[in-house]
């Protein structure tokens, strides 16, 4: 019995002819072959779970390649989240752009209200960024960003419990605190779990969650406000819950330093928690991968002695941070272009709908269908724009993060002249698709440049000032 077990084992391990078997990628089972169908009665269900099978097949097929591109398992999962967190915070932000006719008439304000109610969170979210900025750089991140992930999606169902304006206009100020503190926890995140050579590449797949989640808001909210606006908020305040969830159990926290990076091939981030090591510490990390300061090091170019921090960050106040993130020349060039591009994108957000509607004359289907084609389009640019700017840094041009977002705003703000102008849908629809895609497009490079010239304990007030600014 013992010898029959033996055998069992070994062939569990080995292939043909005693060879080893090639290790199981994952998924692989699923995306080799299409599953079986069920035996089910009737032609009609016959061809549904044909279907449904085919579905879950190339859903399968295209999760694996998915897996593939971003370098394993483990690092799609820390991809998702983050593009999670930025999704669901866009998504509540566009909501009320999208549910404003409604609003308008259930609420019995007027566009300066709608206005005051989609600002405010923006205004509330400054004046919190900057704390939470100094929090993210000196407690756990991952912690503090699920507990306010549940915060603001309690803050969103109780807008959906509104009785007036003034009490909106409440919760809408509670969502700005806790939305605040989403971009500088996942840059400083970002930072440490990935490396300079790629960044530009992973803030697009995480920033395309940003724009998934504009389409979200405006598609879902728009469609559900035909039943009810107070119905549209509720919808939104659910997968909060469960996305807080997933950050709490699933995502350790990375050591600090941009040293302790997630390495290419782990499956399961639970081998954090059993001890294993996942991370290339310290001692580990291949001074390649920084590839602006190896570039800077190669052209031979000296730091400038006056923006030399000669003291622990750690140390450093909230008002000497701040100044000091500033005062770096380029980094205060990335905060006001980073700024100015948002500012459009705002304002957006918040009258394409009521614009679209009344400069068109259509209808909310096709209104629907326009943003959709809009985010489509963003999520191009920015998928399009990381890797271009990485290839480019990896050839040398260092300033490759700068000069591709200066180009980006340049013809954005050309193209969307015509889109917003013109009077005929069909034919602005095109410029203001390729203007959607260039000004998404600037995004990614920006937030990496940003990581590679501001030290790492600073990470959370560096992404602190831009979004002040850009609030």
């Amino acid at each position: 019995m013992f010898e029959r077990s033996a055998r069992s084992a070994t062939a569990a391990t080995t292939g043909p002819l005693g060879r080893p078997a090639r290790p199981q990628r994952l998924d692989d089972a699923e995306v080799s072959t299409p599953p079986k169908r069920p035996k089910s009665q009737g032609l009609g269900a016959e061809i549904a779970s044909g279907l449904w099978e085919m579905v879950r097949w190339l859903s399968s097929l295209l999760r694996g390649r998915v897996v593939d591109a971003v370098g394993g398992a483990a690092r799609a999962r820390v991809i998702t989240l983050f593009a999670c967190v930025l999704a669901l915070s866009s998504a509540d932000t566009s909501t009320i752009g999208a549910v404003a006719p409604q609003l308008e008439k259930g609420l019995h304000i007027g566009n300066f209200d709608i206005a005051l109610l989609s600002s405010v969170t923006l205004v509330i979210g400054a004046i919190f960024v900057i704390p939470f900025g100094m929090l993210v750089d000196r407690s756990k991140r991952v912690p503090m960003l699920a507990v306010t992930v549940v915060l603001w999606s309690g803050a969103s169902m109780v807008s959906a419990f509104a009785g007036g304006f003034s009490s909106l206009l409440l919760t809408r100020l509670v969502m700005g605190a806790v939305t605040a503190s989403a971009g500088p926890a996942i840059a400083s995140l970002t930072g440490d779990y990935f490396p300079s050579r790629e960044r530009g590449r992973i803030y697009g797949y995480i920033l395309a969650g940003e724009a998934a989640g504009t389409a979200i808001g405006f598609t879902v909210s728009g469609l559900v406000a035909a039943i009810s606006w107070r119905l549209a908020f509720a919808l939104l305040a659910i997968p909060g819950l469960f996305l807080a969830r997933a950050l709490w159990r699933t995502l350790p926290e990375p050591h600090r330093g941009g040293q302790s990076r997630l390495a290419p091939g782990v499956v399961d981030l639970h081998q954090a928690h059993t001890g294993e090591e996942w991370f290339a510490g310290e001692d580990e990390a291949d001074e390649t991968d920084e590839l602006a300061y190896q570039a800077v090091r190669e052209r031979g170019i000296e730091a400038d002695p006056r923006y030399v921090l000669r003291e622990d960050p750690q140390t450093m106040g909230l008002i000497a941070a701040v100044r000091y993130i500033v005062a770096i020349p380029t980094n205060a060039l990335l905060i006001a272009s980073s700024a100015l591009g948002y500012f459009f994108f705002s304002g957006l957000l918040t009258f394409m709908v009521v614009f679209m509607k009344g400069h068109y004359r259509i209808g909310q289907a096709e209104v629907t269908l326009v943003l959709l084609l809009l985010v489509v389009a963003s999520v191009i640019g920015t998928l399009v724009s990381g890797r271009v700017t990485d290839a480019m840094v990896r050839a040398g041009r260092v300033e490759a993060r700068v000069w591709v977002p200066a180009g980006c705003y340049l013809a954005a703000a050309v193209l969307f002249i015509p889109g917003i102008v013109g009077t005929h849908l069909t034919p602005a629809l095109w410029f203001d698709m390729a203007g959607a895609a260039l000004l998404a497009a600037a995004n990614p490079p920006l937030d990496a440049a940003r990581l590679d010239i501001v030290p790492s304990s600073l990470w959370g007030r560096a992404e602190s000032a831009r979004t002040l600014a850009r609030s």
